[in-house]
């Protein structure tokens, strides 16, 4: 949890955030409505009951961050979602279903440009309310604060970068035999623009934590699949660590390798810690690797909230790892790899379109896989 001096909040809390609120349910309209407004900076200025009018609404109203349901009548909300970002981009929050229908409707959302996906039944049927209603009142405050980063296949320019580095510059260090990568809100579209960019003969095997509620991780793995040359799965216990293969950590368990011979190393599953703040984490997935792989892991960090990841990247930098971050000007959330820059353990900086192009830099000559413990 960030800590926050009393004079930065009071000034966060002098700007009040206005949300429009679109879903077919009375009862959700009202049960999010009572959320939002637990948080004295947050206004729910108006809500929709469908398609059509929630687009008036955003119109008439101007709306810092609209949260939207996915199903709705007259207007469905990926339609409303597509004319939003083409007309006049806004956040949008998705406030989706856990069926399957409603997991690939929110990863196709995700890539339309969304800024994050909540599950609908965990908004209002939870023991653990409470942090749900903290979690969505942070995730509106972050969209409110975010910049709209669009993925080039999207059709939408990507913000003038400040400060950029120059080119990829190659990495003089012991060849990589693994990749791990970690990311958060703005994770799926960045994820998207990086793994599309990997050959189908990517060297090493690679491992992704992206904070997703339980049943979207499968969907979001399948869709990475059919549009990537490489291979993307979501783990499986035991599973081999192959090169060319992308594997991502089921929601609510921890990704972790095991070396079961100096040339063999296989994912390991698990509920504990229990005591993380998210469950897959980027630290528990990265310190596994750091210490299976030390100098030959290669560590990347992308977009998202809090920072998570900040001291797996340490522990892979410390070990000799090659470390890479996305910068400011294109994360959707400049969290996670802020905490990284500030603590000074990232070797490299790119904007997004180049994280790919850092990651080929990192592994010069490298021609054959090679899961031998570094020296």
């Amino acid at each position: 949890m960030q800590v926050t001096s009393s004079s930065s909040m009071d000034m966060n809390q002098e700007k009040q955030i206005n949300v429009l609120v679109a879903d077919d349910s009375a009862f959700m309209r009202t049960a999010l409505t009572r959320m939002i407004e637990s948080d004295k900076q947050l206004k729910v200025i108006g809500t929709a009951l469908n398609g059509i009018d929630a687009l008036e609404k955003i119109v008439a109203l101007k709306p810092d961050v609209v949260t939207l349901d996915i199903e709705m009548p007259r207007l469905d909300g990926l339609s409303v979602l597509r004319r939003v970002m083409q007309e006049s981009p806004l956040p949008v929050i998705i406030i989706s279903s856990l069926s399957q229908e409603g997991a690939e409707a929110s990863i196709e959302a995700l890539e339309l440009g969304a800024f994050e996906c909540i599950p609908k039944e965990l908004s209002y049927v939870s023991l653990d309310i409470v942090k749900i209603r903290e979690y969505l009142v942070e995730t509106i405050k972050a969209a409110a604060a975010s910049q709209l980063v669009a993925i080039p296949s999207l059709g939408k320019p990507i913000p003038p970068m400040a400060e950029m580095q120059p080119g990829p510059m190659s990495h003089s260090g012991p060849t990589p035999a693994i990749l791990a990568i970690g990311s958060s809100t703005g994770g799926p579209k960045a994820l998207q623009e990086v793994l599309t960019a990997l050959p189908a003969n990517f060297p090493v095997p690679a491992l992704i934590v992206q904070h997703m509620p339980a049943g979207f991780t499968g969907p979001f793995a399948t869709r990475l699949n059919s549009i990537c040359k490489v291979r993307v799965k979501e783990a499986e216990q035991g599973e081999v660590l192959e090169p060319g293969t992308v594997l991502i950590a089921p929601a609510t368990w921890h990704l972790t390798v095991q070396r079961r011979t100096p040339a063999k190393c296989c994912v390991a599953l698990a509920k504990e810690p229990a005591n993380t703040l998210h469950r897959p984490s980027v630290d528990v997935m990265m310190l596994s690797v750091a210490e299976a792989f030390r100098s030959q892991a290669v560590g990347v960090i992308l977009t998202g909230m809090g920072a998570d990841g900040a001291q797996g990247m340490k522990a892979i930098y410390q070990a000799g790892g090659h470390t890479i971050g996305q910068d400011a000007a294109t994360c959707a959330v400049y969290g996670m790899p802020r905490a990284c820059a500030e603590m000074g353990i990232l070797k490299r900086v790119a904007p997004l379109t180049r994280i790919s192009s850092e990651i080929m830099a990192s592994m010069p000559g490298i021609r054959s896989l090679s899961l031998a413990s570094a020296t």
